[in-house]
């Protein structure tokens, strides 16, 4: 059995809560509604059948504050609550970072990174080349640590590649979503990235404003994609992909299966020894993330990604 512990939370990220459910395989849904998720608590009752994972459990939990913490752990029958992060490195097998705050990511993975404790770290893992750089270090050092947005993991995003052949040579790809780049953008980067199978994008422009990005991505095989994520339209993530012959498009709607998919790849990972994301595929993500940000800050210029850490 391997002991995990979770670490939460940062604002509006139900994570800590949905993703120790779906690993302990229970849940309190009148803690996780009074909390502020009642989404998270019916989409959890509505697949209650596939809770649980039985190779791994949620042992401990830690957060900023011991209310946040106590209620994570009532909310997902967690039998551990504590003060530090040094203190959850000792007593755990492996770790999920679940906070989409990335400012804190270096700060909260070095305990466990210092200690050899295989880290799960929420997307998105950095937006300064500094961070990145930082990250990259450590992969080079043999670090165990993975990141991800789930949305590569995604069941409408996998049918749609497999219809991929009957499309034809693919000309060009649309992404739609809802809220900020920073952190709803990698859903859209991943989403991309797991639809077409290529990750090696040479240029990035964004000609949107803050809340309303519009992303070009030029990628090194020559397909264009553009990805559009307004704060203020309805709530969406579909991916549309355009061959020579035909169209399809991806609704992404089942974010618990996706999530479930993630947590047993991130196991499947720490039983194997071994990150099953290499951290090449990540950086790659992180510095088309990094460089939209870039592009708007400079009035919609274009931003040439070399490969190397920014």
């Amino acid at each position: 059995m391997i002991k995990l512990g979770v670490i939460g939370m940062s604002e509006g990220n139900a994570h800590p809560y949905s993703w120790s459910a779906i690993v302990n395989g229970s849940f309190d849904a009148e803690e996780i509604a009074r909390v502020g998720y009642p989404a998270v608590a019916a989409y959890l009752q509505a697949n209650k059948e596939t809770l649980g994972l039985p190779q791994a459990r949620v042992t401990h939990v830690w957060a900023q504050e011991r209310e946040i913490a106590d209620s994570i752990a009532k909310a997902t029958g967690i039998g551990h609550v504590v003060d530090s992060l040094e203190e959850m490195a000792a007593q755990v097998d492996a770790v999920l970072l679940c906070r989409d705050d990335p400012e804190h990511h270096v700060s909260m993975a070095r305990s466990f990174l210092d200690a050899g404790v295989p880290l799960f770290i929420d997307k998105p893992l950095a937006v300064t080349k500094a961070d990145l750089d930082w990250f990259a270090a450590e992969a080079e050092k043999g670090r165990f640590f993975m990141s991800c947005s789930s949305m590569r993991y995604a069941g409408e995003c996998r049918a749609l590649r497999q219809d991929l052949p009957n499309l034809g040579p693919l000309q060009l790809v649309t992404a739609v979503g809802k809220k900020d780049w920073v952190k709803y953008g990698v859903h859209m980067l991943e989403a991309v990235f797991a639809i077409v199978g290529e990750t090696t994008v040479q240029a990035v422009t964004n000609t949107g404003d803050t809340g309303k990005e519009v992303v070009t991505l030029e990628f090194e095989n020559g397909l264009r994609a553009t990805l559009h994520l307004f704060m203020d339209i309805a709530p969406t993530f579909q991916v549309s992909v355009f061959g020579k012959h035909a169209w399809r498009m991806a609704d992404i709607k089942n974010s618990y299966a996706m999530f479930r998919d993630n947590i047993i790849e991130f196991v499947r990972s720490v039983a194997e020894g071994r990150p099953r994301i290499a951290f090449e595929e990540t950086k790659k993500i992180m510095q088309v993330l990094i460089a939209a940000q870039e592009s708007r800050e400079a009035g919609g210029r274009k931003i040439i990604i070399d490969g190397s850490c920014m």
